[in-house]
């Protein structure tokens, strides 16, 4: 069988447990593609996989990665809408530090003309979290106000741009001066520094907001919802300050919120295709037109996916990071 260069997980561990080998190349299945893989890109989930605190679902590959762009190489049986050498990007349970990697064809977009490969790789897994968890969960609409914590990672900046490009308001909060700059200068109405800003009153003395995306949980889960607007939903999609949380449930009684969350990766096939026929319509659009562009901190060659990792665990980056091949 024909070999492709990958990187595997050896053990749970540090960055250092990424290690080069030689895989078999998969072969698609019933109604997936084969794409000959020409960037990927680098999540948080990755990174919790490699510490072995996110297994992958069963049935999907041991290979972390789980967005990619390249060009479909082959067809399995059944599988349609593209064509052998079409450019794609496509959204994985797993499998994309490799040179090849098969994805469902309902979860696979054709890549614009007006973005490069690097950009097409990091767009899958942060537009469809936003777009699921802000937009469909969360109910952002024109003329709302959203809150992102973590400002500048790479759902961050892609949330300010979807907010902006559908006419809502994005704040944020990141953790220095020089990061809350960045993000403003990305489309954030206003970044607060969470080291040394008391962020939840001062964005309350400003108004609330209607929406909040939380990757924090902890203690933040009662500021998000002291100031939230009447009406306001809290959307929770990770948990870097701990998954318990205190907060007044007077307060959401009276204001009439919302509080609901969720995970990507392990949602059924179908409602990712659903997802997948919705970004199309809606977002592919504004992705042509620039509108919301992945903004690219760092890309590294596949062999260096351990300086990728340790890069992404220092919180310096501003955007995503990307492996080429």
């Amino acid at each position: 069988m024909t070999k492709m260069d990958a990187i595997e997980i050896t053990q749970s561990g540090a960055p250092d447990v990424l290690k080069p080998a030689r895989r078999d190349r998969p072969q698609p299945g019933e109604g997936e593609l084969l794409i000959e893989v020409r960037a990927a890109g680098v999540n948080r989930p990755d990174v919790l996989q490699r510490k072995g605190l996110y297994p992958p679902p069963d049935g999907a590959s041991d290979l972390p990665g789980l967005e990619v762009a390249g060009t479909v190489a082959a067809l399995g049986p059944g599988a349609e809408g593209f064509r052998e050498g079409d450019a794609v990007m496509a959204l994985l349970p797993g499998g994309g530090y490799a040179g090849f990697a098969v994805c469902h064809a309902r979860h696979v977009l054709p890549k614009p003309e007006t973005v490069s490969f690097v950009e097409a790789a990091a767009f899958p897994e942060t537009a469809y979290t936003v777009f699921a968890n802000a937009f469909e969960a969360g109910g952002l609409r024109a003329g709302e106000r959203l809150l992102v914590h973590g400002a500048t990672s790479g759902i961050g900046t892609m949330a300010g741009r979807m907010a902006r490009a559908f006419g809502a308001e994005p704040y944020g909060t990141a953790g220095s001066d020089a990061k809350c700059r960045a993000a403003e200068a990305l489309g954030y109405a206003r970044c607060l520094n969470y080291r040394e800003e008391d962020w939840a009153k001062l964005l309350g003395e400003a108004g609330g907001v209607d929406v909040v995306l939380d990757m924090v949980g902890g203690d933040y889960v009662a500021k998000n919802v002291s100031l939230l607007r009447e009406g306001g939903r809290h959307v929770s999609i990770a948990f870097l300050r701990g998954a318990d949380a205190q907060f007044n449930v007077i307060e959401v009684m009276r204001k009439r919120l919302v509080l609901t969350g969720s995970t990507l990766r392990a949602r059924p096939a179908e409602e990712k295709a659903r997802l997948t026929g919705e970004i199309r319509r809606q977002l592919l659009p504004k992705l042509s037109e620039g509108l919301v562009t992945p903004v690219i901190h760092e890309t590294f060659p596949l062999a260096d996916a351990a300086r990728a990792h340790r890069l992404m665990e220092s919180s310096e980056h501003v955007g995503k990071i990307v492996l080429t091949l």
